[in-house]
């Protein structure tokens, strides 16, 4: 059973920055593919961005393309999300997710086995 802890989440103005951390209990397998997604109140949970751990290929949701960087440290079996020029409507809480998607469904939260605790991040106006 993989552990993952996110960690970075907090208060920020509009246009501001934040990095989320996410950190996994055991080496991550070069198969697997690491992800972000978020939760605001009262929506769903939405996909943010996407990582493959072998090839690093990556994927981006449209609302936060150009905006957001994930990234990640194969030795310490951690990714990352540099979130830059952050809005009110990215007030979520963003949760890390690790699974074995094919590349057409790494956008879909069912398509991850392992999900973090989540950590809030507040833009205010």
């Amino acid at each position: 059973q993989v552990q993952l802890v996110e960690s970075g989440g907090g208060l920020v103005q509009a246009g501001g920055s934040l990095r989320l951390s996410c950190a996994a209990s055991a080496r991550i397998f070069s198969s697997a593919t690491m992800g972000w997604f978020r939760q605001a109140p009262g929506k769903e949970r939405e996909f943010v961005a996407a990582i493959a751990w072998s090839d690093v290929s990556t994927s981006y949701a449209g609302p936060v393309k150009g905006r957001f960087t994930i990234f990640r440290d194969k030795d310490k079996n951690t990714v990352y999300l540099q979130m830059n020029s952050l809005k009110p409507e990215d007030t979520a809480d963003y949760f890390c997710a690790l699974g074995s998607p094919i590349p057409q469904t790494r956008t879909r939260a069912g398509a991850y086995a392992y999900w973090g605790q989540g950590t809030q991040v507040t833009v205010s106006s």
